[in-house]
């Protein structure tokens, strides 16, 4: 079949490059030329497992191509997926004038009819106002259809090829069909295609992110409890993860969620909730929640080494705001890195993937190393922002030479005591007695 996706950003090339491997002809649209003549070399504009491969292998089977011309894009396609950023607005709206000018073009350069699919996270009622805006400007018939993504940073490739679940929000049954045939290839594990009304897959796009948020913010909350008292968060997850009702997903204590999802998401849903005269509470204080939570590491750092924060080098290791990514939007290290500039400490980041960005961002502001031991010499603590795998199991003794006091802010509780013990390191973490603590007074 012959398919555009509009827009090049994560969801937009694992789409088409997904989409392309099972035998579509597959055009993708951007306005940046730039990006544009990368991607047609087989360069992928960014990290993410498995995708470069994939762009490359159908670039040279001929089944994938790029363009900067909209005609040439919206008339190639009979279904047209629209992978447009929203991103939010002050109150927590989304912005959806990128995807108002894409129907516009739509409407303007269709040369027959299309199936018209929204990939993009859209608030409920969406889908049935852009279907009218192209509607009632464009001659052919226009279906238009809510198909939100599910797809994680890091593994979104095997996302899309292996979903959990398909949801397909349509009012016309043949469209809908259009769109199920088109993910069949990818649910031979009987994955659940799931047809809908259009408002309620968009709402459920909305609802699963602020859910699985939901459980994020709630750990953390429990993590500072335990803080508190002495407890050890660990013990507690064991409790409740035991509990078949609740699972072990998304139960992980930490300096809070960050990417281009869940923070837009919780708000822009809660913005619905107010919008429509509901009461708004519970998905408020998820964001609160996290807002409060990535300020916790450098609360830490602040309260240990007090005054002698100001001028001390800190390292860090890991920016990106999860593993296998270098997304760094929202990520909880840049809280963490804006705090320690200004309390005026020295910042040295590494990061397997994402320094290019985080150099973007902040230019000579900080320090960057390609090497993560390197990042350690003569800092007076590390902390451990992003759980890369290659963080888990380091040279300790390597670490503690480098390191001008064996000082750690392990953000994601992944060594052990027994390990930090046995190395003679001082490690603060999230919702665990700290190690070595009694030590503080004497390491000055």
């Amino acid at each position: 079949m012959k398919l555009t996706v509009v827009g090049t950003g994560y969801v937009g090339l694992v789409t088409g490059a997904c989409l392309a491997d099972t035998g579509n002809h597959v055009v993708g649209f951007d306005v940046d030329a730039r990006k544009v003549a990368r991607l047609s070399e087989g360069q992928c504009p960014i990290f993410e497992p498995g995708l470069q491969e994939l762009i490359a292998a159908n670039l040279g089977a001929g089944r994938l191509r790029f363009t900067t011309d909209p005609a040439e894009a919206i008339r190639h396609g009979r279904v047209l997926f629209l992978a447009i950023g929203t991103p939010p607005l002050p109150d927590g709206r989304p912005d959806l004038s990128y995807l108002e000018r894409a129907a516009d073009q739509i409407a303007e350069l269709a040369d027959g009819p299309k199936i018209v699919v929204i990939k993009s996270t859209v608030p409920v009622g969406t889908g049935a106002r852009i279907e009218e805006r192209i509607a009632s400007r464009c001659p052919h018939s226009i279906h238009l259809v809510s198909n939100p993504e599910f797809l994680k940073e890091g593994t979104a490739v095997d996302d899309f090829m292996r979903p959990d679940r398909v949801v397909i929000g349509a009012e016309d049954p043949e469209a809908a069909a259009v769109v199920r045939e088109l993910h069949l290839p990818f649910v031979r594990n009987q994955a659940p295609i799931i047809v809908c009304r259009r408002a309620a897959a968009e709402l459920t796009k909305y609802a699963a992110n602020a859910a699985l948020a939901m459980r994020i913010s709630f750990i953390n909350a429990i993590a500072n409890l335990c803080d508190r008292f002495g407890i050890d968060v660990n013990e507690v997850r064991a409790g409740l993860m035991s509990d078949e009702r609740i699972g072990r997903h998304f139960l992980y204590p930490g300096p809070g969620y960050g990417g281009s999802c869940f923070p837009k998401d919780v708000q822009a849903l809660a913005h619905t909730f107010r919008e429509a005269g509901l009461d708004a509470t519970l998905i408020e204080a998820v964001h609160e929640i996290n807002v409060r939570q990535q300020r916790v590491l450098f609360e830490k750092i602040q309260s240990r080494l007090g005054p002698r924060l100001r001028g001390s080098r800190i390292a860090i290791w890991g920016i990106a705001f999860k593993p296998k990514t270098d997304d760094i939007r929202e990520a909880p290290s840049l809280t963490l890195i804006d705090l320690l500039l200004t309390a005026g400490a020295e910042v040295h980041a590494h990061d397997p993937e994402a320094l290019e960005n985080l150099r973007a961002l902040y230019g000579d502001r900080i320090h960057y190393h390609q090497d993560a031991y390197e990042a350690l010499d003569r800092a007076d603590a590390l902390v451990l922002v992003t759980e890369w795998n290659e963080f888990r199991s380091p040279d300790f003794e390597e670490m503690k030479r480098r390191l001008l006091r064996p000082l750690i802010f392990d953000g994601r509780n992944i060594y052990t005591s027994e390990a930090m013990r046995r190395y003679g390191f001082e490690c603060y973490y999230i919702g665990r007695p700290p190690v070595n603590a009694d030590r503080a007074s004497g390491t000055s």
